[in-house]
């Protein structure tokens, strides 16, 4: 698993990398960029909304939300991603932070209209996805969204089917999640809703009940 000085030496090729494995629909960016669209179109549609990103990177997405006027808060643990991010978003609130942690104390008594986060939740164990997936829906306002695009599958059948097709490239240290099983996790507290982008990556929507 890439620490925050992996993901610093990352940095600079990082748009790049992804970009090829999008381009030649392969794991584990297949579907990347409608996965980037779908949460963009969701979270825009409420103008000049207070957002929350989680793991921005680069603030590939949340640069196009900063740019028409949208209120922008981000956590992410690489300060050479966020030095790259902090030149796109000047006035943008953003963070250095391990939110394997759970969240900053400068946002625990905030509230967002959108949290967003965009393959960063895989570096979680399944238990502190559901227990971090809970501390943000404490951060939504009234009809607020939580809105996860990641490497992420239907049901494990699915995981496991994708893990054998590229198992010489899978990535053992990543913990991939399936919308079944989060489902099944959060129907006491959170609404959730699941909608697959590709063989390898879709968007969980979670609110609160």
């Amino acid at each position: 698993m890439l620490n925050n000085q992996g993901f610093d030496l990352w940095a600079n090729d990082y748009d790049r990398t992804v970009n090829i494995s999008e381009e030649n629909n392969e794991y584990p960016f297949a579907g990347y960029k409608d996965v980037l669209n779908y949460i963009y179109n969701q979270a825009k549609e409420q103008i000049g909304s207070n957002i929350l990103d989680i793991g921005f990177g680069t603030g590939i997405l949340t640069n196009q939300l900063y740019n028409y006027g949208y209120n922008i808060t981000g956590i992410d643990f690489s300060s050479n991603m966020i030095d790259i991010a902090k030149k796109k978003m000047p006035d943008a609130l953003l963070i250095n932070w391990d939110f394997a942690k759970g969240l900053p104390e400068k946002i625990r008594s905030c509230k967002f209209d959108y949290i967003i986060s965009t393959y960063a939740i895989h570096h979680l164990t399944d238990e502190e996805k559901i227990k971090f997936i809970k501390s943000l829906a404490n951060l939504l306002n009234t009809n607020g969204k939580i809105l996860i695009g990641d490497i992420s599958f239907e049901t494990r059948k699915e995981l496991e089917e994708c893990n054998n097709i590229y198992k010489e490239i899978w990535d053992n240290d990543e913990i991939y999640f399936t919308a079944d099983e989060i489902k099944n996790a959060l129907n006491d507290t959170c609404y959730c809703t699941y909608i697959k982008i590709s063989h390898c990556a879709g968007v969980l929507t979670v609110t609160n009940n």
